[in-house]
């Protein structure tokens, strides 16, 4: 007879409901993250700092700083539907969270991130002085 399996303790990132990647090397990423963990009273959301050379990447590591991503049950997601993610594990942002899941209002959000992506380099290099 064989001995059962060990257990095995679940990562951080296993035992969160969402996993979120963020460039740890942006002033605007590194003060938006610091608002989301205070927020993330219930430690929800592992938080995954892509800038490091040490994280393991579910993706090419170019794609996970060119859009935010995260995961929910499983699912990789990446622009304004990660965002809603997030929003969704942390119980003030979970309305605006479960608002996204509509059609109309997530291609809005997405909308509005893609104009933002436009203006990141300048707003990091606002906030990096």
């Amino acid at each position: 007879m064989t001995a059962p399996p060990a257990p095995t303790v679940p990562t951080d990132a296993e035992a969160a409901e969402v996993t979120v990647w963020f460039d740890g090397a942006c002033p605007l990423c590194l003060r938006e993250i610091a608002l989301m963990r205070r927020l993330d009273r219930r430690e929800a959301i592992a938080f995954v700092d892509v800038a490091s050379p040490d994280t393991a990447c579910p993706i090419d590591r170019r794609e996970l700083l060119a859009r935010f991503h995260a995961r929910e049950n499983g699912v990789m997601l990446s622009g304004a539907a990660a965002f809603a993610a997030m929003w969704r594990a942390i119980p003030l942002l979970k309305p605006l969270g479960w608002a996204a899941r509509n059609r109309t209002v997530l291609n809005g959000l997405e909308w509005l991130y893609l104009r933002f992506l436009v203006l990141r380099p300048r707003l990091q290099k606002m906030l990096a002085r």
